[in-house]
């Protein structure tokens, strides 16, 4: 299969000019994502360029695969409870849709930006390549800090939105789904006012609640992604079962907390976890089920009677077989890749790991387990959401998560091999991999 993908780039090089690439193409091509761009957007880019640079692309074929499709920009009258008036800045960025319709989060933030949405948009554009998932890449946002806005404000600028880009959406146009403060809430809103303009339209957005056409297993779906890559890796560097390993994790959000509670059930030592606030340790491990009670009463985690507090700032520095960083982008420098205790990282963050802590992880040989891959169950099981409202028919939650443990199985095989075959980091493969599906759907479907 890698042998395919590999000479599949190679003929489309030639039959697209076949012109070399050199630092300075790369550096054009990057610099418009580089501008504005968060830290996040930059690192994204660093190393989808070294996935470039292995590929030996064409300059144009670069432009092409970079270059996203659409971008709106619009602005959001709302009338505040207060009776005044406010404007909100609106974004959807459409970056590529030859494998399928356009899909990717929305997010309320107020330092959303066009730079930001731009680039998350592509970031999408792999990964669900990557999860071979017949979709696109796009990405939403409005700036706004939802904190300072009552639910009825926020459905009101929800509805406005909708208004404004419906459009540019649709079931099988371009499906938006939760992100950054955005939940099962907010997409029910969108569904229902798309659904006013445009018919009964379930598929329009994915995330809904589950008893408003949405997906059982759509909560745990990153985190039980996350477990199942966990152990395709193991099995891959033979280092033995889940049960085998112990795990440090940053992060006790949704992702965090549901990937300790499936490593716990599977026999797993987890030996620290912390969250915004401090951490806990236990080398026995700790007892997942009774922390999640513990932390759903409002109870601070490190207060846990089950382990001992320990400072959250350390928590990435404790000795353990696999670390998970599941919280926010940016943590692993190299300053923190030189002290890390583990075999392996397993990103189920977004960008958790910057180029210049990879490259020093590199050094070490620390095998690192790419964010592009490790979080795609929630994508994937979006589009089992999706699929399930095109059928009008519910799966079983046995269903949903039998079908997303074959498709990260899968995923990891085909990115294991370009990783074995070309001799690169499981990155610099996850993004070939995905370069080449892009590439391979962009071709063969035309230009005219």
């Amino acid at each position: 299969m890698a042998s395919a993908l590999l000479a599949c780039g190679r003929q489309l090089s030639c039959a697209l000019g076949g012109l070399s690439l050199g630092h300075q193409a790369l550096g054009a091509i990057g610099g418009a994502f580089r501008r504005h761009a968060s830290s996040h957007a930059e690192n994204t880019n660093t190393f989808l360029r070294e996935a470039l640079v292995k590929l030996d692309y064409p300059e144009k074929l670069q432009n092409l695969l970079l270059t996203p499709r659409r971008e709106m920009s619009v602005e959001l009258v709302v009338q505040m409870d207060d009776g005044q008036i406010e404007v909100f800045n609106a974004y959807r960025v459409q970056h590529n849709n030859a494998r399928g319709p356009y899909k990717g989060g929305l997010r309320y933030h107020p330092q959303v930006d066009l730079d930001d949405v731009r680039s998350l948009a592509s970031l999408m554009t792999w990964k669900t390549a990557v999860m071979d998932i017949p979709y696109g890449g796009a990405k939403g946002g409005v700036t706004v800090d939802p904190r300072k806005l009552s639910e009825r404000e926020l459905e009101k600028m929800t509805r406005k939105l909708v208004v404004a880009i419906k459009e540019i959406i649709g079931t099988y146009e371009d499906i938006p789904a939760p992100d950054m403060n955005t939940d099962a809430k907010v997409m029910a809103w969108f569904f229902d006012e798309y659904s006013k303009y445009k018919g009964f339209s379930p598929g329009v957005v994915t995330g809904k609640p589950v008893y408003l056409h949405g997906s059982l297993g759509r909560e745990a779906a990153t985190g039980r992604g996350t477990t199942f890559a966990i152990r395709e890796l193991l099995k891959a560097l033979h280092m033995g079962k889940i049960a085998d390993q112990k795990y440090v994790i940053q992060g006790f959000g949704n992702v965090g907390a549901w990937a300790a509670q499936l490593l716990w059930e599977a026999g797993g030592k987890v030996v620290a976890i912390s969250d915004v606030a401090g951490a806990v340790h236990n080398e026995q491990g700790l007892d997942i089920g009774a922390l999640r009670k513990h932390v759903a009463s409002g109870k601070p985690l490190a207060e846990f009677t089950g382990g001992a507090a320990v400072p959250k700032q350390d928590i990435l520095l404790h000795p353990c077989d696999v670390l998970i960083p599941a919280a926010i982008g940016g943590v692993i420098g190299p300053e923190e890749a030189k002290k890390l205790q583990c075999k392996v990282v397993v990103e189920a963050a977004n960008g958790p790991t910057t180029p210049e802590g990879d490259m020093v992880l590199r050094d070490r040989g620390i095998t690192v387990l790419p964010d592009i891959y490790t979080n795609g169950g929630g994508v994937t099981v979006s589009f089992f959401e999706w699929v399930q409202n095109l059928q009008n028919f519910k799966w079983e939650e046995d269903d949903v998560n039998r079908k997303l443990d074959r498709k990260m199985a899968d995923a990891f095989a085909a990115l294991w091999a370009v990783h074995k075959e070309m001799n690169v980091p499981l990155r610099t493969a996850a993004f070939v991999v995905a370069l080449q599906r892009v590439t391979r759907a962009e071709v063969h479907r035309g230009f005219d």
